[in-house]
């Protein structure tokens, strides 16, 4: 699988040691940055980039993931979900990595990097990669709901209602 890795300076180093351990488990890794460690560095364009590659390589039928570090992992995964068709959960447990794939089909998750010790991040990556997607038919729905809003602003039938603009 390939499995495409962002993060900000706060997670440089799970970074490394993730792909390392991923490389070593026969996965294909593209570090989408940062390549050094920079303090002041802004985590969106890394994270938005592997966000991208992750999705457009699923597109292309290429069975592909995205794993994104940052402090806490909050930012990253906004940054990750800006991008169309990423579902990015944030993941701190045994659970929520499982839980993301299973009933969310998540493609990206995001991982707090002064949450955690190496150990459980490698632990949590791993899965999340092993997880498949339950398609259970509740989850299915739901998830095109959530494509539904993405593409259109709407949820038909469900009572969305459009943000007013208030100038």
């Amino acid at each position: 699988m390939r499995i495409h890795v962002a993060t900000d300076h706060a997670g440089l180093e799970f970074s490394r040691a993730l792909q390392d351990h991923l490389v070593s488990l026969g996965h294909e890794v593209v570090d989408h940055g940062p390549t050094s460690y920079d303090a002041l560095d802004d985590y969106p364009a890394f994270c938005i980039n592997a966000a991208a590659a992750t999705v457009a390589d699923q597109r292309a039928g290429v069975q592909a993931l995205g794993v994104v570090f940052g402090g806490s992992g909050n930012g990253e995964a906004i940054a990750a979900n800006k991008v169309e068709g990423v579902r990015a959960a944030l993941v701190w447990n045994h659970s929520t990595a499982t839980l993301a794939r299973d009933h969310n089909d998540a493609n990206v998750i995001s991982i707090g990097a002064r949450q955690h010790e190496e150990s459980e991040v490698l632990a949590f990556v791993e899965a999340f990669i092993a997880e498949p997607f339950s398609q259970d038919e509740r989850h299915v729905r739901r998830i095109a709901q959530l494509a539904e809003y993405e593409t259109t602003g709407d949820i038909a039938g469900k009572g969305v209602e459009r943000p007013v603009s208030r100038g």
